[in-house]
């Protein structure tokens, strides 16, 4: 990791565009990062800039929640070869398919914010510090939570299965060229997660604005790490607190299906925007990953959901989750609709929210995600509260029965949890989390494939669950060769 020497706020300028709320500051100066961030202005741009890299492809924007929905079993592939189905067949090597994007690019972020933290420290020494500083303080504390976050989920063990194995290095400032940091423990990461989320949230407004995050979202994020911590107590309080705040509502039925083609709606926690002029990826969008070829130009069916994920979805037709969906590439085959293709992240209408199939904003955090993350918290001492919190999401299934003190089973929850947070990128992190087994749809690939990297059915001992350490990473800093995980070899 070498020290920042050039100030990010240059990245702000090349990304700067004419949408309101979001990019719409310049930098006071473009100076030295170690002298240039003077100003709350400053900080806001440089917050600006790390949104716009977190919708990069190697994260929010494709690759994350491709690698949560393609290895947890609710996705299948049409075919090899058509990219990215080394995330399904699980073909990884610290050389080979090792997707090191993910490490780069969520390490580039981490860097940003030490920088941004180091000088935001400075201003306040200095007897210069604001309420508006602050805010930036604490959104670049959260933001670096939910980083690590998402790092330690991909490269260490499940809390709950050995959180004293290896997790990724914690890099809490700039570093010299010369620096060679190691991996610390699972545990010692989720504790600085927490650290960071706790100092972070008294610093931070609750007002809602796209792009940016709030008291709010490090509310949701701290919900969401208490969960995987096992810490159910302290994950409903933190869901309860996002719930009750009266700030956002769960989209009624009806609303259900067009919320996925309007930015910044009444669910959402934390939004990442995507503009035609500014991180739209087009063709290479999470967008057109998932629609069947042939639909679009550049379309060519990458994933599709899954025979059980549809099964589940089937539990009842009338399901409004079912108007996100649309038929797949398999009727060229059977001359039968198969509902496979979601599209979530091209709009209903194939119009995304602003007239584009491909510049759809992210939706990283939901609420309905927090009333989920409620019912399981809430499911081992108190089935009614956990009851209570699943029927609001379970409306969505309107023939369902609704859930009960007596009738609500933790694979209710589990189910329901895949149907709304369907390619959201949280299916494998919670199966791996629930120590299940995970069998895949192999049998419905056309033409039938070989699959030689993993088993059909496979569970969080086989090595492959997180991935390895990229030899790119390894062959920079040499001290993080004797910490590859195991089975990948060195």
């Amino acid at each position: 990791m070498k020290k920042i020497n050039i100030l990010f706020t240059i990245l702000g300028i090349v990304l700067l565009s004419s949408c309101e709320g979001f990019l719409d500051v310049k930098p006071t100066n473009s100076a030295d990062a170690s002298t240039s961030i003077t100003t709350a202005a400053d900080a806001k741009v440089i917050i600006s800039g790390l949104m716009s890299k977190m919708v990069s492809s190697n994260y929010y924007g494709r690759n994350f929640f491709l690698y949560g929905d393609a290895k947890g079993g609710d996705f299948a592939i049409r075919s090899q070869g058509r990219g990215m189905d080394a995330l399904y067949v699980f073909n990884h090597s610290a050389s080979s398919n090792s997707f090191s994007g993910y490490w780069s690019q969520m390490y580039h972020c981490i860097l940003q914010i030490n920088n941004l933290l180091e000088n935001i420290d400075k201003i306040e020494a200095a007897g210069k510090g604001s309420a508006a500083l602050s805010d930036y303080k604490g959104q670049a504390l959260t933001a670096r939570a939910l980083i690590y976050f998402d790092l330690v989920r991909l490269y260490g063990k499940p809390y709950n299965m050995d959180n004293a194995s290896l997790g990724v290095p914690l890099i809490l400032e700039t570093l010299d060229a010369s620096a060679q940091p190691t991996r610390a423990t699972v545990a010692q990461v989720y504790e600085q997660i927490v650290t960071d989320l706790t100092a972070a949230a008294p610093l931070m407004g609750k007002t809602k604005v796209l792009g940016f995050l709030n008291y709010y979202a490090n509310q949701a994020i701290l919900a969401r790490v208490y969960l995987n911590m096992g810490n159910n107590a302290a994950a409903l309080t933190a869901a309860q607190a996002v719930i009750t705040s009266g700030k956002y509502t769960l989209y009624s039925n009806a609303n259900w299906v067009s919320s996925w083609s309007a930015e910044n709606g009444s669910e959402s926690i934390f939004e990442l925007g995507v503009y035609l002029s500014e991180a739209d990826l087009g063709t290479a969008s999470l967008g057109f990953y998932l629609l069947r070829s042939g639909i679009q130009k550049g379309a060519m069916g990458w994933f599709m959901a899954s025979d059980e994920f549809l099964a589940r979805l089937n539990q009842d037709p009338s399901d409004v989750r079912w108007g996100i969906m649309d038929y797949d590439e398999t009727y060229t085959d059977t001359g039968v609709k198969r509902y496979g293709s979601c599209r979530k992240y091209s709009g209903a209408n194939l119009t995304g929210d602003k007239g584009s199939m491909s510049a759809v904003n992210i939706k990283v955090i939901r609420l309905s995600e927090m009333y989920l993350i409620a019912a399981e918290a809430a499911f081992p001492t108190n089935k009614q509260l956990a009851a209570d919190y699943l029927k609001e999401i379970r409306k969505r299934s309107p023939n369902l029965a609704a859930p009960t003190a007596t009738n609500i089973t933790m694979q209710m929850i589990k189910d329901e949890k895949s149907k709304e947070l369907f390619a959201e990128g949280q299916r494998y992190f919670d199966r791996i989390r629930w120590n299940e087994s995970i069998t895949f749809n192999d049998d419905f690939i056309s033409p039938a494939v070989i699959i030689t990297h993993r088993d059909k059915t496979i569970d969080r001992t086989f090595y492959k669950t997180i991935l390895p350490i990229p030899k790119t990473e390894i062959d920079a800093n040499p001290a993080l060769a004797s910490q590859q995980n195991p089975g990948y070899a060195q």
